[in-house]
């Protein structure tokens, strides 16, 4: 006679299938949570993007309440402290993004600006960039540093870099720096484009890995029904 299958829970099965739902229902949670958390960041970051600047003095500045609001400095560009970034892609092309201190009015401070990118060219050469002479006002975002690209060999000096550390940079150049950079917004008729990309937050990051944690739960919990299925005595 053919066996049959009867549903008879396995104690062990349950208790596993019980835990393991905790587990990963509490880790789900936990990214959702992350991504919600990145998703009201990412609302402040646009609705700061559009507030009326604020006026970046020319003194010390904390700069722990002004990153990522949108700040305006008025002052005059260092050109000979520019430094070109290597690597930097836009649209599929490699080029560079310029970064020049401004000094902030007749103060000794300055703060570095982050003024846009500029293609490389099309062979080893010269890279052409011009620097808006006299007073200008700078309208644009504060950020704690600039982007990073990875870096292969030890840090570079000269105008042409991987990367750029604001501490560093002050201590090589003599600069007194401000502890933030401006990603220049506002146009200067220098040439640079500057459709800067909006930095990743990583939200569909975390509500992916919340809804694999989640279907892990699931999976315990199917896991248990199918081990509590057991063949009967024969008949």
């Amino acid at each position: 006679m053919r066996r049959g299958y009867s549903f008879r829970p396995r104690g062990w099965a349950l208790v596993a299938a019980a835990a393991a739902c905790v587990v990963f229902i509490a880790l789900g949670n936990w990214q959702s949570r992350r991504a919600d958390a990145k998703r009201a960041l990412a609302r402040e970051l646009d609705e700061a993007a559009r507030a009326a600047p604020l006026e970046l003095p020319a003194a010390p500045v904390d700069a722990g309440p002004l990153i990522h609001r949108r700040v305006a400095a008025r002052g005059v560009f260092v050109a000979e402290r520019t430094v070109l970034l290597a690597n930097r892609m836009r649209h599929g092309r490699a080029g560079y993004e310029v970064v020049t201190p401004l000094k902030l009015g007749d103060s000794a401070w300055h703060v570095l600006v982050n003024r846009g990118w500029v293609a490389a060219p099309a062979s080893p050469g010269v890279i052409v960039t011009r620097t808006p002479e006299g007073v200008q006002r700078i309208d644009g975002i504060a950020l704690e540093r600039l982007p990073r690209a990875l870096e292969a060999t030890a840090p570079s000096s000269g105008t042409v870099r991987q990367n750029l550390d604001i501490a560093a940079f002050a201590a090589e150049s003599g600069l007194a720096l401000e502890p933030l950079v401006i990603e220049q917004h506002s146009d200067t008729d220098d040439g640079l484009e500057r459709d800067w990309p909006r930095a990743d937050l990583g939200i569909d990051r975390n509500a992916s890995y919340a809804l694999q944690w989640y279907a892990f739960a699931a999976l315990a919990i199917v896991l248990a029904i199918v081990l509590s299925f057991r063949r009967g005595p024969e008949r």
